[in-house]
């Protein structure tokens, strides 16, 4: 695993895998990082004290590093959701973002007290 991402998400604590998608209304809060094996759609939630890692679409709601972690992370296959949050730090995506996002891999995390996303390269 040289990925140092990938080394820091299993490094860091309790992990869970949600294996499937989360349908609006579903929520998962858990005390360490949170993997999704599927899409996040638009209305569910995800609130984690770690690392979030969605092998899919994220359309929901995410809270990284909810607990105050602002080391956390938040990566994606599709990164569009309706809300982010890493540790006290709260975005939304501006008007017009879902028409020129593509569908590549995104991390978003903190840098400089802000919010950043950025294409995620392996």
């Amino acid at each position: 695993m040289a990925n140092p991402i990938m080394k820091q998400l299993f490094s860091d604590g309790d992990t869970i895998l949600i294996e499937g998608p989360l349908r609006s209304g579903q929520c998962v809060t858990f005390d360490g990082n949170v993997v999704v094996r599927g899409d996040v759609n638009a209305g569910a939630e995800i609130v984690a004290s770690g690392h979030v890692l969605v092998f899919g679409a994220l359309r929901g709601m995410v809270h990284g590093g909810a607990c105050g972690m602002e080391s956390a992370s938040v990566l994606a296959l599709s990164l569009l959701p309706t809300q982010l949050r890493i540790a006290g730090h709260i975005t939304c995506p501006p008007q017009g973002y879902y028409e020129h996002a593509g569908h590549k891999p995104e991390i978003a995390r903190l840098a400089d007290g802000k919010v950043v996303i950025e294409e995620f390269l392996a």
